[in-house]
């Protein structure tokens, strides 16, 4: 549909252009942009739609992309999106082949700096501001948090050195979760403009120089005048932690008045040293049931407009992460030594389920995945049985922890480890590329891969009465197979697999959901006189060793399929085997899985055949592995 303004921006120096009483009506327009996109391909909606007036503010002051705008958790960036050049493509948003649903340097001059994960803008700008003044150049670095980032400890490492350093740089800290009265909005933006001001900063100044001359008081003096201004802005103002950490603080605003964050961004702009500017932002800010329900309303699938609803199949089988909420639920009412803990995912891994029952023993610990890992040490040594449920990209942040305050002591903690891997439209910032083969090489570290929704709780029962020491199970994003769900519970063995097709040609081994794409191919092998083996390994680590030495005196062809990284994977795993028995030379095995590269974003099912892991890509390999294909060789395999 056509905007008056918004029509007329290509980039932000078209935004420049425009009168500051444009700018109100502008930002309505990109508020009607984003909600008529989202509801169509779908994507995080509330962050968005709260960073509107702060997104044009920021662009309108500052002289991007010279100036560098670094932005936390991409998903608040849609509106900078639109406003650097990407409109005309913002209805690929998430699609395969579009717009990336993150800020991607490749797509744009204005992404300085990639971003999916949290609480990484203050670092990476320091770091832009020493290379700045190492080159002698005189351009301003932002760094915008928001979104529950300041929960990261990376934020507050930053700031510390950002204090102890003193280079020029600005954080503008998007607070979406604050309150404040409409009465304490004018004394804090009155406030805040005169002390940005630079008669205010000439006038502190002018008595701090002036101070140091009356000798023997000076020193005197100017421990009155900083008690007097930090006491004032302490009384009005949250900013003493930023301040203790060595940021002069302006702040909260209203982070939905464009026309004062202007002039506020106008008069920071001109100040030296680290600045923190403290805005306060509505999430879903504009769009009613965005407003009223901004969790559902975080991340979404499409959208009708008018009720903000996603459709709902009646007849879909349950999400993976909801049958882990409600199995472990339903162990913990008969165990009340189980504890679960996340990082600021409490509906995103379904422990939603777990805390409505058992609130004293769920824990949202924030966007800080090594204290969840080390803070599930101290209740394991305790002898409680911690489950940690994050996502598996997220949980890449708490490595270190999970070797030296885990593994290494041999407690029994457990993984949970949802979105394992390819995620869908997300892309290659959320994939969980890599969970089997950063946790493989851990010593003493079990690892499990349901492949549908009953096996899930079997493996979670068998967890929670495993004591040897760390034990991971790894899911992926989406629905289950269908599966009847049993009410009883069965343990599993550990390092047990499953035959689920006997056959005399060729043996496939799966982990996880892929086990079914196996299962379909060895339907279409059958058809081209090939007859197929097909396993549910259901475990990484350790093997079952007693069935693979029965498959690799039986077969002379094996193939592995993995949702993970082929490098140091399942598919190594396997290889690693294979190499240390002398009997295997004329065997012939070829791996499957994600490629040595980062998986664009597209739909599960685009991805999974685009890296040859679903049903056709299985059925090809298999057809070239044993010799049988007579077309030209498969790519990517």
């Amino acid at each position: 549909m056509p905007y008056r303004y918004l029509d007329t921006i290509q980039s932000p120096e078209d935004l420049r252009k425009l009168d500051p009483k444009d700018l109100r009506p502008l930002c309505e327009e990109i508020r009607d942009m984003l909600v008529n996109t989202v509801s169509q391909t779908g994507g995080h909606l509330g962050a968005g739609l709260g960073a509107v007036e702060l997104t044009v503010a920021l662009h309108y002051t500052f002289q991007t992309p010279r100036d560098r705008l670094i932005w936390d958790v991409g998903h608040q960036a849609y509106p900078h999106k639109i406003l650097t050049g990407r409109k005309e493509r913002f209805h690929t948003l998430r699609q395969h082949g579009g717009l990336s649903g993150f800020l991607k340097r490749s797509e744009s001059e204005y992404d300085v700096m990639g971003a999916g994960h949290a609480s990484t803008s203050i670092s990476a700008a320091l770091g832009i501001a020493t290379a700045r003044d190492f080159a002698h150049e005189d351009y301003k670095v932002v760094a915008v948090i928001g979104d529950g980032s300041m929960t990261g400890g990376m934020a507050y490492e930053a700031m510390n050195n950002c204090g102890l350093l003193k280079k020029d740089l600005i954080v503008v800290l998007n607070d979406n979760r604050m309150s404040i009265s409409p009465n304490a909005w004018s004394v804090a933006n009155y406030f805040n403009e005169l002390i940005a001001s630079p008669t205010y900063n000439r006038l502190r100044n002018n008595i701090w120089d002036l101070a140091g001359r009356f000798e023997p008081f000076g020193d005197r003096i100017r421990r009155i005048a900083a008690k007097v201004e930090g006491g004032l802005k302490s009384i009005i103002t949250p900013g003493m932690l930023f301040e203790a950490l060595g940021f002069r603080y302006f702040g909260p605003v209203n982070g939905h008045n464009v026309l004062s964050l202007i002039r506020l961004f106008r008069e920071v702009r001109n100040c030296s040293g680290p600045l923190l500017v403290h805005v306060v932002t509505q999430k879903g800010k504009g769009y009613e049931p965005a407003e009223r329900d901004g969790l559902n309303l975080h991340g979404v699938s499409p959208f009708d407009k008018i009720t903000g609803k996603s459709p709902v199949k009646e007849d879909a089988p349950p999400a993976y992460t909801t049958v882990f909420g409600k199995t472990l639920t339903e162990l913990a009412s008969g165990n009340d030594r189980i504890v679960a803990i996340t990082a600021a995912m409490l509906s995103g891994t379904g422990l939603d389920i777990f805390q409505e029952r058992f609130p004293e023993r769920c824990f949202d610990v924030g966007i800080a995945e090594e204290h969840a890992v080390t803070f599930a040490a101290g209740l394991a040594i305790e002898g409680f049985k911690p489950v940690v449920a994050i996502y598996s990209t997220f949980l890449q942040r708490a490595y270190d922890q999970i070797i030296h305050d885990v593994a290494l002591q041999n407690l029994p903690v457990i993984f949970a480890i949802d979105r394992a891997g390819l995620v869908g439209a997300d892309g290659p910032t959320h994939h969980g590329a890599f969970d089997l083969t950063y946790l493989r090489v851990i010593p003493g570290m079990v690892i499990m891969a349901p492949s549908n929704e009953q096996e899930l709780r079997d493996m979670l029962w068998t967890a929670v009465h495993y004591n040897s020491g760390p034990i991971a199970i790894r899911y992926p994003r989406g629905n289950g197979r269908g599966i009847p769900l049993r009410s009883d519970f069965h343990s599993i063995e550990i390092g047990k697999a499953n035959v689920l097709r006997e056959g005399r040609d060729i043996a496939i081994l799966a982990v996880g959901p892929v086990v079914y794409h196996a299962l379909d191919a060895a339907d279409l092998l059958s058809n081209k006189g090939v007859s197929a083996r097909v396993v549910d390994m259901r475990f990484i680590k350790p093997l079952d060793s007693d069935l693979l030495a029965e498959v690799f005196s039986h077969y002379r062809y094996v193939l592995t399929v993995e949702d993970n990284a082929r490098i140091g994977g399942f598919g190594g795993a396997i290889s690693e085997f294979m190499s240390a028995r002398t009997e295997t030379q004329d065997i012939r095995l070829h791996t499957l899985g994600l490629p040595d590269a980062f998986v664009e974003h597209g739909t599960q099912e685009e991805l999974y055949h685009d890296v040859g892991i679903d049903r056709d890509g299985i059925f090809r390999a298999s057809l070239q592995l044993v010799g049988k294909e007579k077309t030209e060789r498969v790519s990517d395999l």
